[in-house]
């Protein structure tokens, strides 16, 4: 609720008890379907460059600001730059049920003192897609951000021309809020990037869609979904 001060001014809610909100840890997140950890050269380079290699085309990588490396070398000192990262915490999605490393995904723009963190840097290889080890991995990051740590918004960014991206956020329950125009410059062209959000006033509702979707009995003998994620898609 807004409030007036003695100007007659609308302002914002008072936060008396804000304090800054904690760095995120470089540590693991468990689940029932996926692991989410601290990507690294050695333990996830073979895994995830085999899966990525899974794609019949670099389509996947359009909309990043790099282009998957060609070979494994190069994939290996990819992902080690990723590690070395000071400013975000890139992290590897590993498919508990088979200890297999499939995608990555960063917590990145990390703003402790106004607690706003992004999710980004999203990578999924093929066997990844629309699977309950990759939805569980988004509701993981989350639950580090809001139950842990104590952000009070969450940001997906992406090109505005990004379909999947953009169809993607909404699925996993975040709001559509805009479109900074000519925002970057990446790969030599002008991006429009679309924000999408999630608060923490949000978040208990968004907690339980997830956790309610997640149930194996949300799933038949097939694996297929009985109930959708927020009216979104399978996976």
């Amino acid at each position: 609720m807004n409030m007036t001060n003695s100007f007659g001014q609308p302002i914002g809610p008072a936060l008396p008890d804000w304090v800054p909100r904690p760095q995120p840890p470089r540590t693991a997140m468990v689940g029932r379907y996926a692991v989410v950890e601290p990507v690294s050269a050695e333990r996830h380079a073979a895994d995830l460059f085999s899966a990525y290699g899974e794609a019949p085309d670099a389509r996947d990588w359009t909309y990043l600001s790099v282009e998957c490396p060609r070979n494994e070398p190069q994939f290996r000192a990819y992902l080690a730059k990723l590690a070395g990262s000071e400013d975000r915490v890139n992290h590897a999605i590993i498919d508990a049920a088979t200890g297999r490393a499939l995608g990555t995904a960063a917590l990145m723009r990390i703003d402790p003192a106004n607690g706003t963190i992004e999710v980004g840097f999203i990578a999924f290889s093929p066997a990844l897609k629309r699977t309950r080890v990759g939805t569980e991995a988004m509701y993981l990051m989350m639950r580090r951000v809001f139950d842990e740590l104590g952000y009070r918004r969450y940001e997906w960014k992406c090109d505005s021309l990004n379909a999947p991206s953009r169809a993607a956020a909404l699925r996993y329950g975040f709001t559509f809020e805009g479109i900074f125009r000519k925002a970057i410059v990446y790969k030599g062209r002008s991006r429009d990037t679309a924000w999408h959000s999630i608060t923490d006033e949000e978040w208990p509702r968004i907690k339980a869609g997830f956790e309610a979707w997640l149930e194996p009995g949300n799933f038949d003998a097939d694996g297929r979904q009985r109930s959708r994620l927020f009216g979104g898609q399978r996976g």
